[in-house]
């Protein structure tokens, strides 16, 4: 099975769809899944793809194919999940900072809902008692690594519920009878050791011991993925065997077996994604060589947002003499995708390939500037597929109402 995209396919899809286009590999995918599957098959374990990373459809359904589960953090995801097809049981909803109707509206729909607030808490105790159960998402006080901006586990994060409010969350579910299910914790999603989510899992352990009747621990994700040439992805086959000892010797203790929970995005899509460029213009400073591109942060702001690295490909002159360029876009802003980097000699029309383009990349583009948001193709068994058109103009006036 050919897990990759060649550059041929890739600038035959930029002749076909035009550019700036995002390319995503479903076979990438299912090897990205299928390693997890593999490295946690000695315990009971369930896989809820993070869709936030991606939420196109086609990727949602391709997910339940696989026999995914689903994570959403918003109601409308949830209800994307759905409508590709999810059972409601299949689906964790894991909201932050939303309004109480909007948990409301995930309870209605049946799904799993996982609470990180005291208050949020103690609402839906008083509401529903032991009627629904909940999971109750912890912040363990983890530093994961990784950027500040991405981290979750930290003392200053906005979610979960803090290791040490554990008396307060006691009083809430004694005094409302509240069903807790299950606990929850995520540190951030860029985990380079396994030891992390071991020191995390400890943690669990000590919470759990508060409750007699849980089903699972979650303990979300940040399976690290390589964006440079000298990163490796986390060992999942080592964790797999240090986390199944683990809790395995818990659950002799607990007297109960608990199912484990992840929550991997990044990890399933990142390497799948290809985002493909042309070079409008080469532009000479008495410091500087500029690639200008025909994008901007308003289609990839990773790079500005908080510094991710992401590699670049000169695809169309793969034999050309090396050079030192700076790659910025086309927006009236500083738009800065790489500076000095080492590419083939890049030519006035180029293509360039983005590696690492399948997670947070579509989903955070925006109309900056009035630009039209880029196309979107998965490659499938061979096939090229469209799965979402180019934005036109008169997307841009969807939703205006025009008064003057």
């Amino acid at each position: 099975m050919n897990n990759t995209i060649s550059d041929e396919q890739l600038i035959e899809i930029a002749r076909e769809y035009g550019t700036p286009t995002y390319v995503y590999h479903a076979e990438k995918i299912k090897e990205q899944y299928n390693k997890l599957e593999e490295a946690f098959k000695d315990h009971p374990t369930r896989i809820f793809y993070a869709c936030k990373a991606l939420t196109n459809i086609n990727i949602l359904k391709y997910m339940k194919s696989l026999g995914s589960c689903i994570d959403c953090v918003s109601i409308n995801e949830v209800k994307l999940a759905l409508k590709s097809g999810f059972e409601p049981k299949d689906i964790l909803f894991t909201p932050n900072c939303v309004d109480f109707a909007e948990i409301e509206e995930g309870k209605d729909l049946g799904v799993n809902i996982n609470i990180d607030n005291i208050s949020i808490l103690e609402r839906f105790g008083n509401k529903y008692g032991n009627s629904y159960p909940v999971c109750i998402r912890i912040n363990p006080h983890i530093e994961a690594g990784g950027n500040y901006k991405i981290s979750t586990g930290h003392i200053d994060s906005k979610f979960g519920i803090s290791i040490h409010q554990m008396r307060h969350i006691e009083r809430v579910v004694k005094t409302t009878n509240l069903h807790v299910q299950g606990l929850h914790m995520h540190t951030g999603s860029e985990i380079k050791d396994a030891g992390v989510f071991l020191r995390g899992l400890e943690v669990m352990f000590e919470m759990a011991r508060h409750f007699d009747d849980l089903e699972y621990l979650d303990l979300g994700s940040g399976f690290k993925v390589p964006y440079r040439d000298d990163e490796i992805e986390t060992d999942v086959n080592t964790l797999g065997l240090q986390l199944t000892e683990a809790v395995k010797n818990f659950e002799a203790e607990y007297n109960r077996t608990l199912e484990i929970w992840f929550e991997p995005g990044k990890y399933l899509v990142s390497e799948a994604g290809s985002f493909v460029v042309k070079t409008n213009v080469i532009k000479q400073t008495p410091a500087t060589v500029f690639v200008g591109i025909d994008s901007g942060f308003n289609h990839l702001i990773r790079p500005m947002f908080y510094d991710a690295y992401h590699k670049i490909s000169n695809i169309s002159n793969p034999d050309g003499v090396k050079r030192i360029y700076t790659i910025v876009g086309n927006i009236c802003e500083t738009d800065t995708f790489a500076w000095d980097r080492v590419l083939n000699e890049v030519r006035e029309g180029d293509i360039l390939k983005f590696h690492n383009a399948g997670a947070y990349c579509y989903m955070m583009s925006s109309n900056f500037n009035s630009r039209l948001k880029p196309a979107e193709v998965m490659i499938k068994n061979g096939k090229t597929f469209e799965i979402r058109k180019r934005d036109n103009f008169e997307d841009l006036l969807h939703n205006q109402v025009e008064v003057l």
